[in-house]
């Protein structure tokens, strides 16, 4: 191991991590997690009784990829107003062989970006081929990267969206015009009558899209549920699809299938984490009509993947330092 600590600050990670190598990096790191040789521990997740803010850690270690870290950080919903991002978080990265802090790398950016290509793996894996309308619900500052790699999976030829703050849509609308995609900002009901893709990524503690509005052959990445109580789509639409996840325990307790598990419409079993598509021991979509579903709860491994990668490029690029601890 090179000598002193590798300090990797958020202006490097948003130079050196594309979507490309966010996407490689969470798509190995989910088929590692399928066949056993990548795990999560327990996440801690906690209010802190202080600027209405949740702060937590997740960690894991990937045997495969050699990542072992934790990821510490949370939400903070005034931040927005002090000109900052409500997610704010640190990758602490270890060596696997002597236990040794090797790198401290900025979580912002890479948080968002591995959450866009958790849901973009998704679409790959499980969207209908021919899927023409993406559907946004949610215009915050996480939702640009979503629609961003979304876009680079399938020939989207419109982008609908919805947000309770109509005025944050053009955010979205610049991502679609950046495109040269066509943009409508339309009624939740009439999201789902649109869309063949649909992403939710809110801070929803109720259901924003009900059974009855998606269609036959919709994909859906719910994104924002990371937590217990969080929730974005109506129970009844999980029991409808065939049900994806990054991991399936997190899925069950602070993901989004939290609540059709918690009302008995479903049980842990009927959940498939989305590795076993990647690694083709899983069909994932087996028909245009069937409706699939990939619950992104948001999980310690994918952070480490993203960080490792951050750390190896500014390294090699001499966008990192290392000092002596």
């Amino acid at each position: 191991m090179a000598e002193g600590l590798l300090i990797v600050n958020e202006a490097a990670c948003e130079a050196v991590v594309t979507r490309g190598a966010a996407f490689a990096a969470v798509e190995s790191t989910f088929a590692a997690m399928a066949t056993g040789e990548a795990w999560n521990f327990p996440v801690v997740r906690e209010a802190l009784g202080h600027a209405d803010a949740l702060y937590g850690f997740k960690s894991g270690f990937d045997r495969a990829g050699m990542a072992l870290g934790v990821k510490s950080g949370g939400y903070w919903p005034g931040n927005a107003a002090k000109g900052l991002t409500n997610h704010q978080s640190t990758v602490f990265l270890f060596d696997p062989d002597t236990g040794q802090l090797a790198a401290l790398v900025g979580g912002n950016y890479l948080t968002a970006i591995r959450t866009a290509a958790a849901s973009s793996v998704s679409i790959a894996h499980l969207a209908r081929p021919d899927a023409k309308v993406i559907g946004m619900v949610g215009a915050g500052h996480q939702s640009a990267f979503q629609l961003r790699a979304a876009l680079e999976q399938r020939d989207f030829e419109k982008v609908v969206a919805w947000n309770p703050h109509p005025d944050m849509l053009p955010r979205l609308r610049a991502v679609a015009e950046e495109a040269g995609l066509p943009f409508e900002g339309v009624e939740r009901e009439e999201l789902g009558a649109q869309a063949d893709v649909i992403i939710t990524i809110t801070s929803a503690f109720e259901p924003l899209l009900m059974r009855d509005w998606i269609k036959p052959g919709t994909h859906l990445a719910c994104m924002g549920t990371d937590t217990k109580g969080k929730q974005e789509v109506d129970p009844a639409i999980l029991t409808a699809a065939t049900v994806f996840t990054d991991e399936v325990a997190q899925s069950i307790t602070i993901g989004e299938a939290q609540h059709a598990v918690g009302h008995g419409l479903m049980g842990e079993g009927d959940i498939t984490p989305i590795g076993a598509v990647i690694n083709g021991t899983h069909p994932g979509r087996t028909s245009a009509e069937e409706i699939t579903l990939f619950g992104g709860t948001g999980v310690g491994l994918q952070d480490l993947a993203v960080a490792q990668v951050a750390a190896k490029l500014a390294e090699e690029q001499g966008k990192a330092q290392r000092i002596a601890l």
